[in-house]
């Protein structure tokens, strides 16, 4: 079910309360600031696909979210019925957003506890119990991964973001809008600039709202505009976040990105990517990431309006691949990795265990 009750407390993007998923309804911002409670794993399913709730880490966890949602709405009596009821549902969440891995790993989470339980009731005590703490815990890498990248970032830089990778994009905080957050915390006087991100507007219905609820000077650009912005002299550094990372260093993120890293690289300006361990793909090769293609309509037009013919061929990736000789450095919660990444994300893991 959905409750369009508005809240006035901090921002969290997702949380369980009385066994029900909360969720920001993404797609009302910036105008409203709506919550949605859902009950079924299908609605969850559902609001990953339609973007309600959208960010890889923030989509990680709100499919952990929906497989407990799943545990609860289990009618077996037996292990093996319940896990072949998670099975099911862990495909249907899966299926929503193929790109960003983060998905994967929320749900490969959720299956491997619920492995340990012995009866129906422990799995889904020990379900719901490691869907929280996953949440919690995106909460504490962010925080650690924002201090890690704020040395990176100096006093009164001007720092470019393109998409939303706030604590929208995250249970809360956020991955590279937490690294601009932990800068200013850390002392620093800095100004942002935000691109709009088409076709979904996520910089400036998200990002921009989400600095401007915090206090930060931030100026919203058109996507085309990034060019003029770095040769004016207007930009020191750039930050954004990441759907998926592959061993080589090569980042897949929101459409676009690859754009604004060519341009960065072009005017010699710092092009940094913020992203949990959890982002980062050691398995996958590049070239074998599948990539999202999204609706026509998304391009088409805006909200009800129409800006294009009527039936003219749309191509509308979802993401793009940034090559990693365009990427200064990745930030992560256990350090910043730098060229070759490939023996330095294999570092950083290795500190992990």
């Amino acid at each position: 079910m959905e409750n369009s009750t508005k809240h006035n407390n901090s921002l969290r993007t997702v949380e369980w309360k009385n066994n029900k998923v909360v969720m920001i309804d993404q797609t009302k911002l910036p105008n409203e600031l709506v919550f949605v409670e859902y009950d079924d794993f299908n609605q969850v399913a559902d609001a990953i696909s339609t973007l309600v709730v959208r960010g890889a880490p923030a989509i990680g966890v709100s499919g952990a979210f929906g497989l407990a949602l799943a545990a609860l709405q289990s009618k077996a009596t037996i292990k093996d019925e319940l896990l072949s009821d998670l099975e099911h549902a862990r495909k249907i969440l899966f299926a929503t957003r193929p790109t960003a891995i983060n998905l994967g790993w929320g749900l490969e989470k959720i299956m491997d506890v619920a492995t340990y339980g012995n009866s129906v009731e422990q799995i889904k005590e020990l379900v719901i119990s490691k869907a929280k703490q996953m949440a919690d815990e995106d909460i504490e890498i962010n925080k650690t991964m924002g201090k890690m990248g704020s040395v990176l970032f100096d006093n009164n830089d001007t720092i470019m973001t393109h998409c939303n990778a706030g604590a929208l994009a995250t249970v809360a905080y956020g991955t590279a809008l937490g690294v601009i957050r932990a800068t200013r915390e850390s002392g620093k006087n800095i100004k942002v600039i935000a691109t709009e991100t088409r076709p979904i507007q996520q910089g400036s219905r998200l990002t921009v709202f989400e600095l401007k609820h915090d206090g930060f000077d931030v100026s919203l650009i058109p996507d085309t505009a990034v060019g003029y912005s770095m040769a004016n002299g207007l930009v020191n550094k750039v930050v954004v976040g990441a759907d998926r990372i592959v061993k080589t260093g090569h980042v897949f993120n929101k459409i676009g990105t690859y754009q604004v890293a060519t341009m960065a690289k072009q005017h010699g300006i710092p092009f940094y990517v913020a992203a949990p361990l959890s982002t980062i793909d050691m398995e996958t090769k590049a070239e074998d990431v599948i990539i999202e293609m999204r609706k026509g309509s998304e391009v088409t037009g805006i909200g009800e309006k129409k800006t294009a013919p009527d039936d003219i061929n749309v191509i509308n990736p979802a993401f793009d691949m940034t090559p990693p000789e365009l990427i200064s450095g990745i930030i992560t919660e256990k350090g910043v990795a730098t060229a070759p990444y490939e023996e330095s994300l294999k570092k950083l893991f290795q500190a992990n265990l």
